[in-house]
């Protein structure tokens, strides 16, 4: 197909900019579409509750209820992450695109790593309350959605933890929006009682974002600051060996605890964003939660796609993924390492409806519940191996943002170690929802950060059957800020920041859950 008939997904600051200047189609379109999607019959196919459901709530398939599986058909921490979301995302522009008026509306993307996202967070046309359409002023059909429809939380153990009444509407940073029980709701509504001003909130929320993508550790002198933000992890990310260990966090986990070089794979950054969207403030020297008990809808996945920032994420993903592909010379191939961590249905969360337990993840496995039509006429799963080239065989490509050229190697300090923190053993059943795991290095009496690691994870996982056969978190985080004789001269230790305002650490630490070394 020539490159002239590509269709482009922009990033947002593009249209942003265009609106700005007097061109506002795209952006009029662009939230007509949304608005369009999200007005829907909810069990029409292309309406957005139908479509934001396949992520997680409301469950489909055998994880309705049976713990043995995870609740939704997104793919996390095994090798269909990429291939998965970058499907989604294609079956979400096809809707955006069957609301009248909006055929030529390309999904855009949230450019995180541009200098506008660095110093000021989160695109205005993602946040702003209200906007101008067709002449009238409308609710913003980008900062959240309120459910058509209840959704209820069946799973064993759960217990009712993700029910959200008709008529929630989602939250992000600060607030929360855990209101599935009475005992809940009253928790809510004490804390978001004292965030009452949108506005604020969303400067709150933007702060927050800014300080994820920046965030820096300085140690003591002579050892200079050193960044360790998502806009870092990103740059790094591209720089992984092979598919397998870019795709997700379970792989890159079992290379980084086998490998002197140290792999970060694309789901860690986009973890991070989630997180700090959804209610996590960024990891510090100290306590790094001056807003406890903020549970925004981003932060879990079981109502994450519920939410329209997360496709704006997912679409800087999917951009990132294709970068990897072209640098790394794979846009028409990805080799995925037989039976390696990542590959089988029960690593990490869990199996999705249509794979049973242990079954093998290769370039072919289905990715449920995608249907296309093939040369026959007949419906039948997309694969991975049907959208490894979104040029060639998806008929789209991205137009130039941020990491585009970004080839820079890591330069280390003289004398730097080469060592890094190895820790093994978090068991997740301890462990309610999603949460930071934090090391840090004691030196002359300071605690200094090295590294974190986010971790997106189930309410209950004690009740899932297939978790407590895959519990373990790992995560690596090298020494490269430190000589080798400040190195043998400091004390180690993990935190845990979980959603709960009480932090499970001691625990952990008392039940020695986790395991540390230095190798």
């Amino acid at each position: 197909m020539s490159q002239t008939t590509l269709r482009i997904r922009r990033s947002l600051l593009e249209v942003q900019a265009d609106y700005e200047n007097g061109n506002k189609k795209p952006l009029e379109d662009l939230m007509r579409a949304w608005k369009g999607i999200k007005e829907l019959p909810h069990d029409n196919p292309k309406s957005f509750f139908k479509l934001g459901g396949y992520h997680g709530e409301p469950f489909r398939g055998p994880g309705t209820t049976s713990s043995a599986y995870w609740g939704g058909y997104c793919n996390h921490g095994n090798v269909l992450f990429p291939t998965w979301h970058r499907v989604y995302l294609v079956k979400l522009e096809e809707a955006l695109q069957s609301i009248p008026g909006c055929s030529d509306v390309m999904l855009p993307y949230w450019d995180e790593t541009s200098e506008e996202s660095l110093n000021n967070g989160i695109p205005w046309a993602l946040t702003v309350r209200d906007f101008v359409l067709d002449g009238l002023t409308i609710p913003n059909p980008l900062r959240s959605f309120f459910f058509p429809v209840s959704i209820v939380d069946q799973v064993d153990g759960d217990k009712s933890a993700y029910n959200k009444p008709q008529g929630y509407e989602t939250v992000r940073y600060p607030l929360s929006g855990l209101v599935g029980t009475a005992e809940a709701q009253a928790e809510t509504d004490k804390h978001n009682s004292l965030y009452p001003d949108y506005d604020k909130n969303v400067d709150i929320l933007n702060g927050n974002i800014t300080g994820w993508m920046n965030n820096t550790v300085v140690l003591p002198a002579p050892t200079p600051p050193r960044k360790i933000g998502v806009n870092e992890e990103f740059k790094r990310c591209l720089k992984a060996p092979n598919y397998t260990v870019f795709s997700n966090t379970t792989s890159a986990g079992e290379w980084n605890q086998a490998n002197a070089d140290n792999v970060v794979p694309l789901e860690s950054p986009h973890n991070h964003i989630h997180l700090a969207v959804g209610g996590f403030d960024v990891p510090g020297q100290g306590n790094f939660s001056p807003i406890a008990d903020a549970n925004g809808d981003m932060g879990e996945n079981d109502t994450a796609g519920l939410d329209p920032i997360f496709y704006f994420h997912h679409c800087n993903i999917d951009r990132v993924f294709w970068l990897w592909q072209k640098r790394t010379g794979n846009t028409d191939e990805l080799e995925i390492i037989p039976f390696y961590p990542g590959t089988n249905s029960s690593d990490s969360q869990g199996p999705t409806p249509g794979f049973p337990p242990n079954t093998i993840l290769d370039i072919n496995s289905p990715l449920y519940p995608f249907l296309k039509t093939n040369e026959a006429g007949k419906q039948v799963s997309y694969t991975s191996q049907d959208c490894i080239n979104i040029e060639k065989q998806l008929d789209y490509t991205y137009s130039l943002g941020s990491l585009e050229g970004d080839t820079q190697e890591i330069q280390l300090m003289a004398g730097a170690s080469t060592k890094k923190v190895l820790i093994s053993g978090i068991n997740r059943a301890e462990i309610k929802g999603s949460f930071v795991v934090s090391a840090f290095a004691n030196i002359d009496g300071e605690k200094h950060l090295i590294g974190y690691q986010s971790v997106l994870s189930r309410w209950n996982v004690k009740r899932c059957s297939n978790c407590l056969n895959h519990v373990e978190v790992k995560a690596a985080f090298d020494l490269h800020s430190f000589t080798e004789d400040r190195l043998t001269s400091a004390t180690y230790h993990v935190e845990i920041k979980s959603r709960r305002q009480e932090s499970p650490t001691a625990a952990l630490t008392e039940k020695k859950l986790y395991h540390l070394e230095i190798r």
